[in-house]
């Protein structure tokens, strides 16, 4: 694999962060699993949203470890306002950051994720983004900018395997497997089963008449990685929209493996975030985006003209 483009270092850093990270929470949300002390909080910020002892120290644990790496920055977390961290007032680079995603299944053992995301506001775009897998062998997918500007993909299993995200599918809707947030019954299930014509065709039969299309669960963004890494074909949001923490993330590394992501009208979304200042970072943390991500660009126009909307 020595042909192959490595992790840039920036990159590389933050992911071995994550996986230290992952390796400190994974035991103790076994524990919470085993025992049933979830150690459940309300959540005064996101009222509909599950919140742990696991949430928020996660929160506090990686504000410490990101200033071991870098000197200044701002701290742009789903569990506080952002803030300034170090001694630059004004920060070229914003640290976005979900510490413990689908934590409500996490503390039961089943499945768990963390994202961070590193943006540079000078070049309006970001520049690394590691999406943490706690319970499975494939662990970290990993989107970084080299020092030629090119956006690269990569995945990480636990043996410290690496592989080059490059080949997303190409498959069409009729054969795809396509994902969805569907957890909430009334907020999520219920606005996917009204997509008739979506269902419809992702139920066509496609070769030899056989119906290959599937509709599967999925979760922030590890579901966008998933479509990048070619385990899935596509994942769709349609009733209440991503929040920032949960799409950019997995955004970029979609992006960096070559495939596509697009509003429900069809229009690519920008790796833009307006980050031009610390009201406007504070201001993009509350919008929520509803969107279509796949393989290919030719799947996205399929799915955007089957949704009701």
């Amino acid at each position: 694999m020595n042909h192959e483009p490595s992790i840039p270092d920036l990159a590389a850093r933050i992911a071995d962060l994550v996986k230290g990270m992952m390796l400190e929470i994974r035991p103790r949300l076994v524990k919470a699993a085993i025992t049933g002390n979830r150690g459940e909080h309300e959540n005064v910020r996101h009222s509909d949203n599950f919140l742990s002892d696991f949430d928020l120290w996660m929160h506090r644990r990686y504000k410490e470890a990101i200033a071991e790496h870098l000197t200044s920055f701002v701290y742009a977390s789903e569990e506080a306002d952002p803030e300034v961290i170090g001694p630059d007032p004004d920060p070229d680079l914003c640290i976005l950051v979900d510490p413990l995603d689908t934590s409500e299944l996490a503390v039961r053992g089943l499945y768990g994720y963390t994202h961070i995301m590193v943006y540079s506001r000078a070049l309006a775009r970001p520049i690394v983004s590691v999406i943490g897998d706690i319970f499975h062998h494939i662990q970290l997918y990993v989107g970084a900018r080299d020092d030629e500007g090119v956006d690269r993909a990569f995945m990480v299993t636990a043996d410290s395997t690496r592989y080059v995200l490059d080949q997303p599918s190409q498959a069409n809707l009729a054969e795809a497997l396509v994902t969805n947030y569907l957890m909430r019954p009334d907020a999520r299930f219920a606005p996917l089963a009204q997509q008739e014509g979506f269902l419809a065709a992702l139920s066509a039969p496609s070769a030899g008449d056989k119906k290959k299309g599937r509709i599967g669960v999925d979760f922030g963004s590890v579901s966008l990685c998933h479509v990048a890494a070619g385990l899935t074909d596509a994942t769709v949001e349609f009733a209440k929209g991503f929040a920032i923490w949960d799409l950019a993330p997995g955004h970029y590394v979609l992006h960096a493996a070559g495939g596509t992501v697009v509003d429900l009208q069809g229009r690519p979304l920008s790796l833009d975030y307006s980050f031009d200042s610390l009201a406007d970072i504070t201001a993009a943390m509350n919008p929520r985006q509803k969107f279509v991500a796949a393989g290919n660009a030719s799947l996205a126009d399929e799915i955007v003209k089957t949704l009701r909307v």
